[in-house]
């Protein structure tokens, strides 16, 4: 039996918020272990955000240089500079754990008891780790539906599709949500054709629906075929040589490749939970309270795992939260608002309601919306599709959301945020002095029309 090794934390997966809390418990004189399969620096740097965000880089480069008769791409040079993208990242955060002096333990852990681990070396050893307090970090990964044949077919994933060194000539995307889109928009203007099946009425769900009609809009005159209110039955054949997807409206889409983009499954299977004193929802996710506390004691989640929203940043924001409360503190994840991107073109930014979510709550709200042709930067860089739309409480000015599909949405959606996080009204807004001629300068314009207050 191997001698259970004690440290004072425990990290089991080393994702965005569990390793920067892992680092800075280290560099503070504890003693810690993180407990990582293999990805240095978590899913982001190796699989998700750094890589895509490359890869969508790579492909406006390529669009460009296509409208111009360029080359034809060179997919093998792409995978190339993600890869190197991705190794230097990993460089750096290897460092920095090494600089921290925390423990990293590569290989496959399992609960075997509250807070005690037993680990699957990378080596082939196996080691018994137990902590005074322990942390799950284990992240989610792509689900596959559970359709016939789908599975069979060995579909890729966005993790599979970082390193094609050879461009598909044509490829179906199941699922019409973030990952989705961002895939599609970037194999089109590699070079593929591609076509998006989405099962739901429309894609982007989560959007108020005229954010979705526009996007969808968008992407269709980019030359990307999307069936909406297509539910696949039947996938036959292989992805990378034929593969045919039939619909429940008899009719049949097929490509030399599929890629499935239809939501994400939590890593809590097979890693103990019940021996931890773990309990997980309905979906798989880990019970959590507003401190992220699991059901077990001095035993957190972190992250996707923790049904935390799919964002680094917001991973980011749970070790703050862990850190003020292993400090006494009394920060929580109530009422936090998270933005988040679409890094499609026009780029969709957001953050708090949208006029469905009000909607739902029974929250009356002013709306004002601006076309981004209204923007005069937008005109001088020849990108005037999309809006602006903000929503404003009936009872006072105080700003409750704002979506944008737009040229740099996400940094405008920042200076909304940093208003909302100081509690100005839209007025500040509205007549702060914005240089000309930016983006965000179109703030301006879309604050001036909103509505008067019925008391006023």
């Amino acid at each position: 039996m191997s001698t259970i090794e004690h440290f004072e934390y425990v990290f089991l997966g080393g994702g965005k918020g569990g390793k920067t809390l892992a680092m800075e418990l280290a560099q503070a004189g504890h003693k810690v272990a993180v407990i990582e399969r293999g990805m240095i620096g978590g899913s982001c740097i190796n699989i998700a955000c750094i890589p895509t965000k490359t890869l969508i880089q790579s492909a406006r480069i390529e669009h460009i240089r296509h409208q111009h008769d360029g080359p034809a791409t060179d997919m093998a040079q792409i995978a190339a500079r993600v890869k190197g993208v991705v190794d230097g990242m990993v460089e750096i955060n290897l460092k920095a754990f090494h600089d921290s002096g925390f423990e990293l333990v590569l290989g496959t852990g399992r609960f075997v008891g509250p807070r005690r681990l037993e680990v699957k070396t990378n080596g082939g050893g196996l080691r018994l780790i137990e902590g005074e307090h322990a942390f799950i970090n284990t992240g989610t990964t792509a689900a596959i539906p559970d359709v016939p044949g789908l599975k069979a077919a060995n579909p890729l994933t966005h993790v599979e599709a970082l390193v094609l060194t050879t461009l598909p000539d044509s490829l179906i995307v199941l699922g019409g949500g973030y990952i989705g889109l961002e895939m599609a928009q970037a194999f089109h203007r590699l070079g593929s054709k591609v076509t998006v099946i989405q099962d739901a009425p429309r894609v982007a769900m989560r959007e108020d629906e005229e954010v979705s009609e526009a996007i969808e809009t968008a992407l269709k005159e980019d030359g990307i075929d999307i069936r909406t209110h297509a539910k696949p039955v039947t996938v036959t054949g292989t992805s990378g040589d034929s593969v045919s997807v039939a619909l429940q409206d008899g009719s049949t889409v097929s490509a030399s490749h599929i890629l499935v983009a239809a939501g994400r499954t939590p890593v809590t299977a097979d890693i103990g939970l019940d021996a931890a004193g773990v309990e997980v929802d309905a979906r798989g996710f880990i019970k959590t309270d507003e401190r992220l506390a699991t059901t077990a004691e001095r035993t957190w989640a972190i992250g996707e795992v923790a049904g935390t929203p799919m964002f680094t940043h917001a991973s980011f924001d749970d070790y703050r939260v862990l850190r003020s409360q292993l400090a006494g503190g009394n920060m929580t994840t109530r009422n936090r608002i998270i933005p988040y991107a679409l890094f499609i073109e026009p780029e969709l930014g957001r953050i708090g309601l949208g006029e469905a979510d009000a909607k739902a709550r029974g929250i009356a709200v002013r709306v004002a919306k601006l076309p981004m042709a209204a923007v005069p930067r937008a005109r001088t860089n020849g990108a005037t599709k999309g809006f602006m739309k903000m929503l404003i409480d009936t009872e006072s000015d105080r700003i409750l959301g704002f979506a944008m599909l737009g040229t740099n949405a996400g940094d405008v959606v920042t200076a909304v945020q940093m208003a909302m996080l100081g509690g100005l009204p839209y007025t500040a807004v509205r007549d702060a002095i914005i240089a000309h001629p930016l983006i965000s300068e179109g703030l301006n314009i879309l604050l001036a029309k909103v509505p008067q207050r019925s008391s006023q």
